[in-house]
């Protein structure tokens, strides 16, 4: 049986807390990390309802979308809304973690998660993250040295590339040096114009491995002065993560694809409201779970159709649709995030090979409860 630690430690993972945005409370709130987990229930909101469900189910671990204490609190007293949720947990030997911000961007997370319950293919994200900075160091190297100046460098963190290490490339070339009157070089003799044949070795480097890997470079080298490079290295912006999503679904119009989101999402008061012209051709669609009304001028412009979200303001949704901007599909914040649940209760039974119960809460959240 995994241990809270074990489950925290994969979650983390698909989930990177460092990701989140600088004002939000992620990560785990409550909890033993050396305590096993046997069933993991899974909800948006943090509500002493919800708590109250996962410890009659018997839950071991909470996983939430939105943070108990996003907002600051003086007393966590069993009298006070938060305090009442958190008594509530731990008095039922329920840890509780929550993934909001960086369970948004990720891939697999909220907003991927929505795009693919509106059917949407060839996903993309709206604004893409901005990926990990590199630098590429290039040094050149006789040849009978440069399997070890090579291995110095991948040893000092040089070389990584996702799943993968010791990622180098070579090339061969001539390298043409003389000796000046107070060198000692490890080839040739002061005054003789020499040609080496050398290796040209080439690999990226994290920014914080930088230093570390030109010192074993140099150590390795037997140059008295090496020749070599450090480069940064510019962001191709193609990371899969980001903010929102894009995607394409096959030609219908706004009316059609409408209902569509409306059959794919759970059932609220709020329901789905749109603005635009019904008969309106619908193939290009971007999505933002939770309060995306941020996104509007980045959409503006774009080859987007329609842009499903929650939360529009009404001055911002008007004057958005008076620049000529995609239709707006607005859903209820709740029922937009819930479609995230399914697939990370899924991943996670599966990345532990079903050996722990894992459970979508029931309660329906959403704060709004009847319309007329």
């Amino acid at each position: 049986m995994p241990s809270l630690a074990d489950v925290v430690d994969l979650l983390h993972a698909w989930y990177p807390p460092g990701t989140a945005d600088g004002w939000d409370a992620v990560g785990l709130v409550a909890g033993d990390p050396t305590a096993e987990v046997a069933r993991v229930m899974f909800a948006v909101d943090p509500t002493v309802e919800v708590a109250r469900e996962a410890v009659a189910w018997g839950a071991d671990l909470l996983v939430v979308h939105h943070p108990l204490f996003l907002t600051p609190v003086s007393s966590v007293a069993a009298d006070t809304p938060k305090g009442r949720t958190l008594h509530t947990l731990t008095a039922g030997g329920c840890a509780l973690l929550a993934a909001h911000t960086n369970a948004d961007q990720a891939s697999s997370g909220v907003s991927e998660a929505l795009a693919l319950a509106l059917g949407l293919r060839d996903l993309a994200p709206i604004r893409p993250a901005p990926a990990q900075p590199l630098d590429k160091v290039v040094v050149f190297v006789p040849l009978a040295q440069a399997d070890a100046v090579r291995t110095a460098m991948t040893e000092a963190g040089a070389g990584r590339l996702g799943d993968y290490d010791s990622c180098t490339w070579t090339t061969t070339g001539e390298g043409r040096f003389r000796p000046l009157e107070g060198a000692s070089p490890a080839i040739g003799a002061v005054g003789g114009l020499e040609a080496v044949e050398e290796a040209r070795i080439e690999a990226v480097v994290p920014p914080g491995r930088r230093t570390a890997v030109v010192r074993a470079m140099l150590a390795a080298h037997p140059y008295e002065e090496p020749a070599y490079d450090v480069v940064s290295l510019a962001d191709p912006g193609l990371a899969p993560t980001g903010t929102g999503r894009t995607g394409s679904v096959e030609e219908t119009t706004l009316e059609q694809f409408a209902a569509r989101v409306a059959a794919a999402l759970p059932a609220t008061a709020h329901g789905v409201r749109v603005a635009g012209d019904p008969q309106r051709p619908v193939r290009r669609v971007a999505v933002c779970g939770g309060a995306g009304d941020f996104l509007l001028d980045e959409l503006a412009h774009s080859d987007v159709d329609a842009y499903v979200t929650s939360d529009l303001r009404h001055h911002r949704a008007g004057e958005f649709l008076e620049h000529g901007g995609p239709a707006l599909v607005d859903v209820a914040h709740w029922a937009a995030e819930w479609t995230w649940l399914p697939v990370v209760e899924a991943r996670l039974r599966r990345a532990l090979d079903d050996r722990v119960d894992t459970r979508v809460s029931t309660r329906c959240t959403d704060p709004w409860t009847f319309r007329h």
